[in-house]
């Protein structure tokens, strides 16, 4: 993992340096900001130990949430996903080779397909999400309940910004 130079010296330096800056600046933002950047690094450490791409875990993930059969069509996945359509392409022929997925007829479009997850697919995520599960616990654990409790509520607020 790539250690970062801490917040606390990025705030004093710019305190320091470029004290306009600073008087506008939410410190918050910056540690969730960092917090994102340590999130993503942890989850591309276990993907890595299973020979997946982030995109592929998305897929994955996204269509194991479906109800069995755990099918969507390519839009459907695309919107849940937030990946144009060209770039999915390229990840669901990369998943389907791999046997991680298939591709289905739609019996509600007979010119489209669904994307469905395999058995094999299935048991690779539910492996995946126990170890990303386990190492996000381990990260949890310097909260208590209580505090764990606020963040959430805290960090849901600031969403409902954006998501309602």
């Amino acid at each position: 993992m790539i250690k970062q130079t801490p917040v606390t010296q990025v705030l004093h330096k710019t305190e320091k340096n470029w004290p306009e800056s600073h008087q506008e600046l939410s410190p918050e933002i910056l540690r969730i900001y960092r917090i994102n950047d340590y999130l993503r690094q942890n989850v591309q450490i276990v993907l890595d130990n299973f020979g997946l791409q982030a995109a592929d875990f998305a897929v994955l993930e996204t269509l194991r949430k479906e109800p069995a059969p755990h099918c969507l069509t390519p839009t459907e996945l695309s919107t849940a996903m937030l990946f144009s359509s060209g770039g999915l392409t390229k990840v669901l022929h990369r998943m389907t080779n791999a046997g991680y997925i298939t591709r289905i007829h739609n019996p509600h479009d007979k010119r489209g397909k669904l994307v469905q997850l395999t058995e094999s697919g299935g048991t690779l995520i539910n492996e995946v999400i126990v170890k990303l599960h386990s190492q996000e616990q381990s990260i949890m654990t310097a909260l208590s309940t209580h505090e764990k409790t606020a963040l959430n509520q805290l960090l849901e607020k600031l969403l409902n910004v954006w998501e309602e």
